[in-house]
């Protein structure tokens, strides 16, 4: 259901942030030198939390990388185990350092100066507001895109390939890279100028209409990834196999779901790494296999994959999440509203002049060190509708055959079976001995 292309929305990574933030706790200064020490302070603690989070989920892998754990002894060699556990330090370990990278180029941005040096540049250049505006999130995007470009090529083309998941070529990268700067310059440009002018001309409820416009994009681009965004990257071909068709037809039927088609997706060409998904909205609703599940999972297998991602349309899952996506990013925006003309706000974040677009930026870079901290939440939601989605495939097909299915999955992806409770706290959505242990009672 998630599956997105990275960078298919570069451009407008500020506006972004809105649905993927929790609530934020931002109390009022007491004055101007107060706010200087607290919000660079917070933003400094964000990635230490992650420093240590990521820490103690190494260690507490290589702690357990010697027995495969006992519910998993029978279908898991040990060798396997021990190669989900090295990749899975491997990525965890490279996670840290992006950590690292994130939390320096934030404060370089803010306390060091650069984006104030960027607006003073821009703003001498004598463009006007929207053009402005446009340039500077355009620049601050470039810059974040280009420090990040080393870690994303090291994982595709370091971790990635040392452990045989990589199928990507170079020349496969470049191009995927140009396409969603393609897409970005088409897309992500329009809304942020569309997004800037309101921002101008709305007056002090700017945020509702600008919330307004973003919950349409967002829904717009559900309805229209599947047909015009998605074949860009990727080749989807109708299922051919009848057998499984037939088997997959039964189960839509019996459980009322409708669909524009079954299709299978390339994911080969990029990655040896298996899924399946949902994606579209309403009428434009397609299911999708990647062709490296199906070659791996049986048709038992796969009708209970699939059961399992229809209890998350059963059980209204999709429309929830859209449902707090919304009310969070109108509640973001009502606090951005409030911050907008507040000098204490850009001089405590090391900019020393305002404006909507500076506004965005500054509050879209420091909002990651408040809303991190309630991640559990958003991660105890979405394993919550996991064990449902999985109750609803046990209820539409043999439990068992989605317990081979989770297997096989944590096993040829090298998922980790014994991650660090806390760190699995903060960021699993999928637990694979919870769910499996759940299926088992079931």
């Amino acid at each position: 259901m998630c599956h997105t292309i990275a960078s298919l929305q570069n451009l407008a990574i500020f506006l972004h942030c809105l649905s993927q933030s929790a609530n934020l706790n931002l109390p009022a200064p007491h004055n101007d030198r107060g706010f200087y020490l607290f919000v660079p302070g917070r933003i400094g603690h964000y990635p230490a939390l992650k420093l240590w989070l990521g820490s103690r989920h190494i260690r507490h892998i290589i702690r357990h990388r010697a027995a495969v754990p006992t519910d998993f002894a029978s279908d898991i060699t040990l060798s396997q185990h021990q190669l989900a556990a090295d990749y899975s330090t491997a990525k965890t370990r490279l996670g840290l350092w992006s950590a690292v990278i994130d939390g320096a180029l934030i404060l370089a941005f803010t306390q060091g100066g650069l984006l104030d040096a960027l607006g003073r540049y821009i703003t001498a250049s004598g463009m006007g507001t929207l053009a402005s505006g446009l340039v500077l999130i355009s620049a601050v995007t470039l810059i974040s895109s280009l420090v990040s470009l080393p870690i994303s090529l090291f994982s595709t083309f370091g971790i990635e390939t040392r452990f045989g998941f990589n199928k990507l070529t170079p020349r496969l990268f470049v191009l995927d890279q140009l396409k969603g700067l393609a897409l970005g310059i088409v897309i992500g440009l329009p809304l942020v100028a569309l997004v800037l002018w309101l921002m101008d001309i709305s007056g002090p409820l700017w945020w509702l209409w600008v919330w307004l416009v973003w919950s349409g994009f967002q829904l717009l681009m559900l309805a229209l990834y599947p047909t015009f965004i998605a074949p860009l990257f990727n080749k989807f071909s109708p299922l051919e196999d009848e057998a499984l068709k037939q088997r997959i037809e039964a189960l839509l039927k019996r459980t009322g779901f409708k669909s524009r088609g079954v299709f299978v997706m390339d994911g080969s060409k990029r990655s040896s790494h298996g899924n399946a998904y949902f994606t579209g909205f309403g009428q434009a609703k397609r299911i999708v296999f990647f062709d490296t599940l199906l070659k791996r999972l049986t048709p038992t297998e796969i009708e209970a994959v699939l059961a399992h991602e229809l209890g998350h349309y059963q059980r209204k899952h999709i429309v929830k999440r859209i449902v707090l996506t919304f009310a969070l990013s109108l509640a973001l925006l009502f606090i951005l509203g409030q911050l907008i003309h507040a000098n204490w706000f850009y001089h405590g974040l090391g900019v020393s002049q305002s404006g909507t677009a500076m506004a965005l930026v500054l509050f879209f870079m420091a909002i990651p060190a408040f809303t991190f901290p309630l991640t559990p939440v958003s991660s105890l939601i979405s394993r919550k509708h996991e064990f449902e989605a999985d109750a609803f495939a046990a209820s539409q097909t043999n439990a068992s055959e989605l317990i081979h299915a989770l297997v096989k999955l944590y096993r040829d992806n090298a998922s980790t079976l014994t991650p660090d409770p806390l760190h699995s706290a903060f960021y699993d959505s999928h637990p694979a001995s919870l769910r499996i242990t759940r299926l088992k009672q079931l």
